[in-house]
């Protein structure tokens, strides 16, 4: 007899995920106009009171490269300041229990967001990168592999000293939009010297969106299979042909249980054009068309796990608002299809019935709740 029963096909499979939004940081960096502070800090208290507590609020990088960032420490001291806790903790959100994330690609950003710590006002988490495609992760970075992880391990280090956590991210591990296709295995092994070196978790990540949903599965198995903890793992789908969806849910099946997304499924490339001025960025785009980039849009994915059965923590409501507010802020239309037609509705949608059924079926002798003829 056939098996109907999700969880029993697939018994690693989560019953309650975690989903954290990246839109401040991985969303805007992508945008070729400066979003305003103010807007930033709304976007952030809204996704906090809206249930995300697994947020990335911004680059420390040096904000010449990146001047969307040129406020971050604005941001951090305001999600630090004694009036938003107190805003917060009205709510119910005790914000102890919302991890707050910064982007530290080299080490003078680290020493940066220690600096920022000492006055009570840094992130609690730091996230550094790694390619196992050397092109890319030079792209990114400006320096070799085993030249970065040496800078990786005297930055954990650091990090340790003061009580900060660092997440590693390892990307290109399903294709490089520089070198091509790329060996699984080597992330496996790239993951496991991130944990040797003292990270406290991994992002993997599909920067350019290579993956395929049975390449997702396969590798958060083989992942599984040598570093079973998850609590350890991030998945972190970028959307280049409409299947991020997809691979979302092959890491569901595989076990995983922490994503990242941005509302609107906004992100990808650091810009290198701002306002009405060309800015280094990461240098020059690796893609040709502008609207195929991004994230995983929360929105979908919120959708998408909600109607699984799977618990995750959001006012969806609330998040498909702030999706349509988002598309006001940035100017044009985002990539959410939630925002637009809503979730399934399990009283249906009786605003579109056709008039009239109701006394064709009395004056037919139907009951109400008959399908089939009478024998």
């Amino acid at each position: 007899m056939t098996e109907y029963d999700y969880w029993k096909i697939f018994p690693r499979m989560p019953r309650k995920v975690t989903i954290g939004d990246i839109t401040v940081r991985d969303g805007f960096q992508h945008l070729e106009k400066f979003i305003s502070t103010q807007a930033k800090i709304t976007y952030l208290e809204e996704l906090i009171f809206a249930g995300c507590r697994n947020i990335e609020v911004t680059n420390l990088g040096n904000p010449r490269s990146m001047p969307q960032f040129a406020d971050a420490e604005d941001l951090l001291a305001h999600l630090r300041s004694n009036n938003f806790v107190s805003r917060a903790a009205k709510k119910g959100i005790d914000m102890k229990d919302v991890v707050l994330t910064a982007i530290t690609i080299r080490e003078s950003a680290v020493d940066r967001a220690i600096e920022l710590k000492s006055r009570g006002v840094g992130p609690d988490r730091l996230l550094m990168m790694v390619s196992t495609e050397e092109q890319h992760h030079f792209a990114n970075s400006g320096t070799s592999l085993p030249n970065y992880w040496a800078e990786a391990a005297r930055c954990i280090d650091k990090c340790r000293a003061v009580g900060l956590k660092m997440c590693g991210t390892v990307s290109t591990i399903w294709g490089s939009p520089i070198g091509g296709a790329t060996d699984m295995q080597d992330a496996v092994e790239f993951s496991k010297h991130w944990l040797s070196i003292g990270a406290s978790d991994i992002e993997h990540a599909d920067h350019d969106g290579s993956a395929s949903a049975a390449d997702v599965y396969r590798y958060f198995s083989m992942i599984l299979d040598e570093i079973p903890d998850t609590s350890l793992h991030i998945a972190h789908f970028h959307e280049t042909k409409r299947v991020a969806s997809a691979s979302v849910l092959a890491a569901l099946q595989a076990g995983i249980c922490h994503f990242e997304a941005t509302l609107g499924g906004l992100g990808g490339q650091p810009a290198n054009f701002m306002d009405d001025r060309p800015i280094k960025g990461t240098g020059d785009y690796y893609y040709d068309d502008p609207r195929y980039v991004g994230l995983v849009c929360l929105e979908d994915t919120l959708v998408q796990i909600d109607e699984m059965g799977i618990e995750h923590g959001y006012d969806i409501d609330r998040i498909l608002w702030l999706g349509k507010q988002l598309e006001r802020t940035v100017g044009h239309r985002l990539r959410s299809d939630a925002i637009i037609n809503g979730r399934t509705l399990k009283e249906g949608h009786m605003e579109y019935a056709r008039p009239g059924l109701a006394k064709l079926k009395e004056r037919l002798g139907e009951a109400p709740d008959q399908n089939f003829p009478k024998i």
